[in-house]
């Protein structure tokens, strides 16, 4: 289960963070607990509406992703803290990514009281009309003299207290196990939420450098003084300059895509111009929102929200499509739409890569001695997606209408927009040969096989 743990406190060394940062590691086989901060998060002023501001936004896709969210307060005169509190009221203000959002209060504080008074205070500012959290309920931790319950390594001392705080958390689990059963599916529309503008914003969004602007690359790199040429990039296995990383990533023989959480599309490969290549791209668009790199044309907006949708709520983590690109000469490429995701299993974004598989089939023919024959009983499934377990029962996902979702189908011969995606439809197809795996009852949208990435208009 995903949660995330937001501490009250912006101290440097605070007792609240410790609690948090010891639960999130102590009892990391009952939850995943990731710990957010609200040191950067601004007083709430509704003359300077900061809702959209990395720290805001950053908390909102946050509380969004996670099953349940755990609070932890200290006490200030009687009540919560004014930095959380200020926090509350901007996730309350225009957004509301705590309503019907299961919440844990819990807390500590120098005497023996242990922030009772805070943590009712702050429950009742939860439970406040525009906030509307679910706290739960009858469930106390009330950690008091608290610079005499942790360790020189921040554990706590006490087994008992220990005890207690793991069944807490247990009791909470089952709580927002039982709270999303009782709220049963998502909305068949839930996808139409999706925004493809890239209106809001992820700890990683490069913000004074305008999405539209043709020079975004030079002017994101500018902005964030980014490594470039002979400066040396640390990896997870290994070290290399940017040139050998633009030589490594240009040498692969795909096309490769990256769009980010907040669907922007912020790189792809590019060796060849667009009209060589299968899914045309263009370096002026690197930058673009989504809904500006597709075309919303035949509905394509709407197919690319629910595949989009369906990786972000992990529904699914791969889309395959095969796609003819020359029919006159047989020429197909696959194209794998795969979610992205960090260490600690949150969404990151999209990479599409598309690949000209031929060559690597030709190569195996040639090994093996093998040769590919007809077969007048086999039906061909042209939109083979991501697979389910062999018993599993998808459900429909929904309705749409069928289209070519390519974001690189061309409007005319100079307006080609970039990165293709496949739609979804109203019957999922199972491939039982494909390697990605869903739940059993997850829905799986089947592709459109007249997706394109090259195809003109």
């Amino acid at each position: 289960m995903k949660l995330v743990g937001i501490v009250g406190s912006i101290a440097a060394d605070s007792y609240n963070r410790k609690l948090m940062l010891y639960m999130a590691n102590r009892f990391n086989n009952v939850a995943d607990i990731e710990v957010l901060s609200i040191k950067d998060v601004p007083m709430f002023n509704e003359d300077d509406d900061q809702t959209n501001s990395m720290a805001v936004q950053y908390l909102k896709h946050r509380i969004e992703n996670a099953d349940g969210v755990i609070m932890a307060t200290p006490e200030h005169n009687h009540t919560t803290t004014a930095a959380l509190k200020s926090t509350i009221e901007w996730l309350s203000y225009k957004i509301h990514p705590l309503a019907d959002k299961p919440v844990l209060v819990i807390g500590a504080s120098y005497f023996t009281q242990g922030s009772s008074r805070a943590q009712l205070d702050l429950r009742e500012i939860l439970e406040a009309p525009g906030v509307n959290a679910l706290v739960m309920p009858g469930n106390e931790f009330l950690l008091g003299n608290v610079r005499e319950a942790f360790d020189e390594q921040d554990n706590l001392k006490d087994q008992a207290t220990v005890k207690r705080l793991n069944d807490l958390l247990v009791q909470f689990t089952k709580w927002v196990t039982v709270l999303k059963a009782l709220k049963g599916p998502e909305a068949p529309d839930a996808w139409k939420n999706e925004d493809l503008t890239a209106s809001g914003k992820t700890d990683t969004t490069i913000e004074g450098v305008e999405m539209d602007d043709p020079k975004w690359v030079q002017k994101a790199a500018a902005k964030t003084h980014a490594a470039v040429g002979s400066d040396y990039v640390q990896l997870d296995s290994g070290v290399l300059t940017v040139d050998q990383i633009n030589w490594l990533l240009k040498s692969i023989p795909a096309e490769l895509t990256y769009v980010d959480e907040n669907n922007q599309f912020i790189y792809y490969n590019h060796k060849n111009p667009a009209t060589k290549m299968w899914a045309k791209r263009r370096p002026d668009q690197t930058g673009l929102p989504l809904s500006e790199v597709h075309p919303d044309i035949r509905n394509v907006h709407d197919h690319v929200k629910q595949v989009i949708h369906t990786l972000r709520t992990g529904k699914q983590d791969l889309f395959q499509l095969a796609e003819p690109v020359d029919k006159k000469n047989v020429k197909w490429v696959v194209n794998n739409y795969q979610a992205m995701h960090d260490e600690a299993g949150n969404f990151r974004g999209v990479n599409e890569i598309v690949l000209d598989f031929w060559p690597i089939v030709e190569k195996y023919l040639a090994m093996t001695g093998q040769k590919l024959v007809d077969d007048p009983a086999n039906q061909v499934d042209t939109g083979a997606s991501a697979s389910v377990k062999a018993d599993a029962t998808p459900s429909p996902a929904p309705s749409v209408p069928a289209a070519d979702t390519g974001a690189s189908a061309s409007v005319s011969a100079d307006e080609q927009p970039a990165p293709s995606t496949p739609a979804p439809s109203a019957t999922p197809s199972v491939d039982a040969g494909a390697s990605a795996s869903v739940d059993d009852d997850a829905p799986l949208p089947e592709i459109d096989t007249t997706a394109s990435a090259s195809v003109n208009d």
